[in-house]
C-alpha cells in the first residue's frame, strides 16, 4: 500500500477551480482537465519518487498478480482520471483493440513522433470508457435514436434541413446505414455550404427555444439545441457542431455514469467526473477543438448504431460480505480490463477491500482511512490515492476524522 501522485494535464477545455475546489485549494493559474492515476507510459503517477510503469516492470507478479500479468503482461491494464470539464471537449471517438494495432504501427513506419500535433494513435490498446458523475455533468454520447431526431428536425422547420431528410427514413433496419449516410455527407460538403446550413440550423433552433415552455414535451429540444447555439459561438461553422446535432444530449447527477465502447461518438461538455478507461491516450477528433483534427480517420472506427441512453444501471452492492454498513455501488462495463466501485463511508461503516489483483483507491469527499493487513494506516483526502498491488491482501477502508468519506476503487 503506497501513496500515488497523479500526473497532471493542463488542456484548455479544464477548470481553474474544479479540482483545486475538490481538494480544497485555491485556484489555479491555468486550467487543470484531468489527474491521471496509473501507468501510462505517456504520464505515468508515481509511487515513492518512482514511476509506477517501472514499479511494476521491476515486479510484475508481485504488482499485477498471476491472472492480470497473465492476460496483459506487464501492463496496468486500466487507468484512472479526474476529470474537469469548463469547457467542451472535442467531438471524438475511441478506435478498437485492431484499429489501435493497426494505426499505432502505421504512424510508427510513417516516422511520426509520439509526441507529434498530428499523431493520433498514442498506443496500440482500444480505449473503452466510464464517467461517473461527481457534479452534475453535461455529455454528448452516441447517436441518438433516428426517430427522435426526425421528430426534432420536424420541430425545427428548417428548410435547409429538408434536403437531407431522404436520408433519414423511419426505418429500424437501416437505421445505421441512415446515420451513416447523413454524418458522412455533412463532413464533407464544402465549408461555405456547411456553414450557411448551421446559421439556418442556429437560427430556426433560436426560435424553437422562444416557443418551448421549459416543462414541456420539447423541453428536451430546446436544451439540446441551445448547446448547438453555444457550440457554434465557441466554433463558428465547425463539423462539430452539425455532429452535435445527432447526439443523446445527457445530464449526469452526481453518482450516475455513461460507458463509452469503441466508435462510439460523443462530447463530454461540462462537469466533474471520475473516469476510468483501458489503458490508452487514443483519440481520433472530429472538430470542436483546436487540437489536430482528422476526419477520415475518425470516420474509419466510428459505429453508427444508435443508443437511446447510454447511462450504466448502478448495482448496489450494501449488504455484500465485505460492505459492513457502508453505501456502496458498482457500475458494471461489457470488457474484462476495468471495475469500478463507490462507496459512501459513514461515521462507522467499513469496506474490506480484496482482490487478486492491483486496484487504485482515490478519495474524492470527505476522508477516508486504509489500514492493511499488517495495520499500517494511511488517510486519503480528496484528490488522494493509494496503489494496491496483488499481493497486498485484504485492505479495510473507513471514515477518517471527518466522520464521513467518498471513495472509488478502481480494480481488473
Amino acid at each position: 500500500m503506497q501513496l500515488l501522485n497523479s500526473a497532471t494535464r493542463n488542456y484548455s477545455w479544464g477548470s481553474r477551480t474544479m479540482i483545486p475546489e475538490l481538494k480544497g485549494e485555491p485556484a489555479a493559474e491555468a486550467p487543470i482537465a484531468e489527474l491521471w492515476f496509473g501507468a501510462h507510459s505517456g504520464d505515468p503517477s508515481t509511487v515513492d519518487g518512482q514511476r509506477l510503469d517501472e514499479v511494476i516492470a521491476a515486479a510484475p507478479r508481485e504488482q499485477l498478480g498471476a491472472r492480470v500479468e497473465q492476460t496483459y503482461g506487464q501492463r496496468l491494464p486500466f487507468l484512472l482520471k479526474i476529470l474537469a470539464a469548463e469547457e467542451p471537449l472535442s467531438l471524438q471517438a475511441h478506435p478498437s483493440k485492431a484499429q489501435a494495432e493497426e494505426g499505432f504501427a502505421r504512424e510508427n513506419a510513417a516516422g511520426i513522433a509520439l509526441n507529434a500535433a498530428n499523431r493520433n494513435y498514442k498506443d496500440d490498446n482500444h480505449k473503452p470508457e466510464l464517467i461517473v458523475a461527481l457534479t452534475e455533468f453535461y455529455a454528448m454520447a452516441g447517436f441518438r435514436p433516428l426517430e427522435r431526431t426526425l421528430e426534432l428536425f420536424k420541430a425545427l422547420d428548417c428548410k435547409q434541413l429538408d434536403h437531407y431528410l431522404s436520408m433519414l427514413l423511419p426505418d429500424p433496419a437501416a437505421e445505421s446505414e441512415n446515420l451513416r449516410a447523413l454524418f458522412t455527407t455533412w463532413i464533407t460538403i464544402p465549408t461555405a455550404k456547411r456553414k450557411e446550413l448551421i446559421a439556418a440550423i442556429v437560427e430556426a433552433g433560436e426560435a424553437l427555444i422562444a416557443r418551448t415552455a421549459e416543462d414541456g414535451a420539447e423541453a428536451w429540444m430546446a436544451r439540446d439545441m441551445r448547446t448547438v447555439i453555444n457550440l457554434n459561438e465557441q466554433y463558428s461553422g465547425d463539423i462539430g457542431v452539425l455532429g452535435a446535432l445527432l447526439l443523446n444530449h445527457i445530464v449526469l447527477a452526481p453518482g450516475e455514469a455513461l460507458y463509452l465502447n469503441a466508435g462510439s461518438l460523443h462530447a463530454y461538455v461540462s462537469g466533474l467526473g471520475v473516469e476510468i478507461m483501458a489503458n490508452s491516450d487514443n483519440v481520433l477528433r472530429g472538430g470542436l477543438t483546436p487540437k489536430f483534427v482528422d476526419v477520415p480517420e475518425l470516420v474509419k472506427v466510428l459505429t453508427y448504431e444508435s443508443v437511446a441512453d447510454p447511462r450504466v444501471q448502478q448495482v448496489d452492492k450494501a449488504g455484500a460480505p465485505n460492505v459492513k454498513g457502508a453505501e456502496a455501488w458498482s457500475y458494471p462495463v461489457p470488457i474484462d480490463e476495468f471495475a469500478l466501485d463507490r462507496v459512501e463511508l459513514g461515521a462507522n461503516d467499513e469496506v474490506e477491500l480484496e482482490f487478486d489483483g492491483p486496484a487504485i483507491a482515490l478519495c474524492t469527499g470527505g476522508s477516508v482511512e486504509l489500514e492493511d493487513a499488517e495495520g499500517n494506516t494511511q488517510t486519503l483526502t480528496p484528490g488522494g490515492a493509494e496503489w494496491l498491488p496483488a499481493v497486498e491482501g485484504v485492505v479495510k477502508a473507513r471514515a477518517a476524522q471527518s466522520g464521513a468519506g467518498q471513495l472509488f476503487v478502481a480494480r481488473v
